[in-house]
């Protein structure tokens, strides 16, 4: 397939050979046919990208806050690293998408093969998009007029929040492409309507579907004209779809309204406001959130569960198929809005009209290629040959913390780099290319059964860990397993059996890399000479993560016990040299006031030669306190760790401190301890009943937390 990206690094907007993407649980595969260029956001989107770095600090003075805190705790050369991987990540453009079903997921069976679909899906001659942001297109709508569905319901949904009825005199200022659908919606409503803009050329448009219209690029006062319009009674209703940084959009809105009048912002604009203007009047102010309810919802959006008709009459989905109905009637006219139409190929030139022409509406990309030719499972990246006796590396996933930390590391450490696999395949491309894979795929089974490949690198969400390692281990293969191995102990246990079957022979390693980093070897050292028993505090300052984040969710991340804080309990069950023996666990909170409380939480583990320690896991700390503090009590003396920069030693003989410039958790040095193991036959770094036994009390830890929180 092919799919549009743009750069926020460099500014380039790119049509990326992928390979196909597979089709999902809830999701349906789309031959696109035509999709419809947002001339708002997605300008907005390329200039960003094309922007200076310091231009792009000053549009977002909240990611600079953000940037700066990390250097407090991380360092300057880490979360250098860091922006510079963020702005590398390209962006899909495009969310309105028109096409044909090739294929539908497990709980999508509304839709069948064959129909014609519209969707959020981006510019891609295949999209895969889930169930509940598409809708079948009439049959007396065209393709292009359906393009036109997603932002026409991005206006729809303004209307609802503003709630106008017929006859009431509706404000729409700015009257671009989600602007004039604007007007037509409300003019279908029964509404009057006042289109304000600088552009007279769309403010003729907007008089042509029935609009009064006022330029105050001319000199015409926005206020007074809503006055006049309105009969000096003050408008009912403003809908403001402008974008701007100006506040004038709102403070107009405001003094032309009437007494509890309503202002919706659809757009964007400038929100210093004069509470007197709102107070005097009592009017509503509301922003409208995209298509409608469900936007940003995952149960809704990822998950498919969509709300009762009878209590939720509109959502995202409802919104399309109204929008759709409203174009099978003639009552939007979308051909007047179509100012550009461009071959999919040919994007860039679509985008140059984007950027240089300001009054550009309506760009359509058509998508002429026969369906068959975009069906490819792998992409070949690069010509190459494998020696048959090295490290010839699978990777599964290619999520943020693959592509920034775990393929420089072993790409770093000498790894052949065979295939990369993602379910949407633009990731194994993008990252593939960056990194000097071979081939780029989607077709995971292939890539385990490759025999040229004798290592899998397994990368995914967590709840397919112990799948994707079992199959791995049945074929073969050397196993890098990102933590955690495995979130239930069913699944942990099919994993064990599938490696004590390989008597050995092939290595199971998982991503403990702190054990690696070069401050901890040295407290191992010292450590190891201390024959007395050790006590341990480790402190987790996790940060907070909204609780409908995928690793929040026990049945797919695991929850944050399983999936973040085990690195300690490896770290410490590493430290103490010693097998763990106890398990102890507290939760914060009560069963009626926190709905996540795992993620704040105290673990205590007792160890087999009376050493002991308490896991301190945060959720609900400052950002500005470092991440990771480790400290260790034995025998008089202190050892004192803080994020992977300082490390200070207190009462040891000749140690007193090693400082690091940059952050160093171990994830180079620990590729290459697993590579070095391959190549030269030796036992896995991590011992594997070791990597058994952490697993086992990480699931331990965060079922008796569960038995708190019921």
């Amino acid at each position: 397939m092919k799919q549009i990206l743009q750069d926020l690094a460099k500014g380039a907007t790119t049509v990326v050979q992928a390979p196909t993407p597979s089709v999902s649980s809830g999701h349906l595969l789309i031959n696109t046919t035509c999709s419809l260029i947002s001339a708002g956001t997605e300008r907005m989107l390329v200039d960003f990208g094309k922007a200076s770095l310091i231009d792009k600090a000053r549009q977002q003075p909240e990611k600079v806050k953000m940037v700066l805190e990390k250097v407090q705790t991380d360092g300057l050369l880490t979360t250098v690293d860091a922006v510079r991987s963020k702005l590398g990540q390209p962006l899909p453009l495009g969310y309105c998408n028109v096409g044909v079903v090739e294929a539908v997921g497990k709980g999508a069976e509304q839709f069948k093969a064959g129909e014609r679909v519209l969707s959020n899906g981006p510019h891609a001659d295949v999209a895969r998009v889930p169930k509940n942001l598409c809708a079948k297109i009439p049959n007396n709508v065209s393709d292009e007029a359906a393009a036109f569905t997603v932002v026409a319901s991005i206006g729809l949904q303004g209307i609802r929040l503003a709630e106008p009825t017929l006859g009431e005199s509706v404000v729409v200022t700015g009257v671009g492409l989600i602007g004039l659908l604007t007007v037509q919606l409300l003019r279908a409503q029964g509404c009057r309507v006042l289109a304000i803009d600088f552009d007279q050329r769309k403010l003729e448009l907007a008089k042509q579907f029935g609009a009064e219209i006022c330029n105050p690029g001319v000199g015409e006062d926005p206020v007074a004209a809503g006055m006049a319009f309105s009969r000096g009674h003050g408008v009912d209703a403003v809908i403001i779809t402008a974008s701007t940084k100006s506040n004038d959009p709102v403070t107009q809105a405001a003094r032309m309204s009437r007494k509890r009048g309503r202002i919706v912002l659809v757009g964007v604009t400038g929100l210093e406001l004069n509470r007197a203007d709102f107070y005097e009047k009592e009017l509503s102010f509301q922003v409208s959130c995209s298509y409608g309810p469900g936007r940003y919802e995952p149960d809704y959006e990822k998950k498919g569960l969509d709300y009762p008709l009878p209590f939720v009459r509109w959502t995202e989905q409802r919104n399309f198929e109204a929008v759709l109905d409203m174009l099978a009637a003639g009552a939007l006219d979308v051909e007047a809005l179509i100012t550009h139409r461009f071959i999919f190929e040919n994007a860039a030139d679509a985008y140059s009209v984007l950027t240089e022409d300001k009054t550009a509406l309506g760009i359509l990309l058509k998508y002429p290629s026969e369906f068959k030719q975009r069906h490819v499972r792998t992409v070949n990246l690069l010509q190459t040959s494998f020696a048959p006796d090295k490290p010839t590396l699978g990777f599964v996933g290619a999520g943020n913390y693959a592509s920034r930390v775990l393929i420089p590391a072993f790409k770093a450490a000498g790894a052949q780099l065979h295939t990369i696999s993602t379910s949407g395949g633009i990731n194994s491309v993008v990252h593939g290319e960056k990194s000097g894979f071979a081939n780029a795929s989607t077709d995971t089974q292939a890539l385990l059964e490759n025999q040229q490949i004798n290592t899998a690198v397994i990368v995914t969400q967590h709840n397919s860990h112990a799948y994707f390692t079992e199959q791995a281990l049945k074929h073969g293969k050397h196993v890098f397993v990102e933590k955690p191995l495995a979130i239930t102990q069913e699944e942990l246990a099919k994993v064990e059996a599938a490696y004590r079957q390989t008597e050995g022979k092939q290595l199971l390693m998982l991503g403990f890399n702190r054990r690696f980093s070069p401050q901890i070897q040295k407290m191992k050292s010292l450590l190891n000479a201390v024959k007395e028993p050790k006590s341990f505090i480790m402190t987790m300052n996790a940060g907070a993560i909204p609780e409908d984040h995928w690793t929040q969710d026990n049945a797919v991340g695991g929850g944050r016990i399983i999936g973040e804080a085990c690195h300690f309990i490896d770290l410490m069950r590493y430290l103490a040299g010693s097998e763990i023996i106890s398990v102890q666990a507290r939760r914060m909170g009560d069963n009626s006031h926190q709905a996540i409380t795992e993620d704040k939480a105290a673990i205590i583990l007792g160890f087999a030669d009376g050493s002991f320690g308490t896991i301190h896991y945060f959720a609900n700390g400052s950002s500005s306190f470092p991440k990771e503090r480790i400290e260790v009590f034995t025998a008089g003396r202190v050892l004192q760790l803080d994020n992977f920069l300082k490390l200070k030693g207190f009462g040891w003989p000749r140690f007193s401190k090693m400082n690091l410039w940059r952050q160093d958790k171990g994830q180079v040095a620990c590729c290459q301890a697993f590579l070095a193991a391959i190549n030269e036959g030796k036992e896995c770094p991590i011992p594997a009943d070791e990597v058994f036994e952490v697993a086992r009390v990480s699931i331990e830890i965060a079922e008796q937390l569960r038995i708190q929180q019921g």
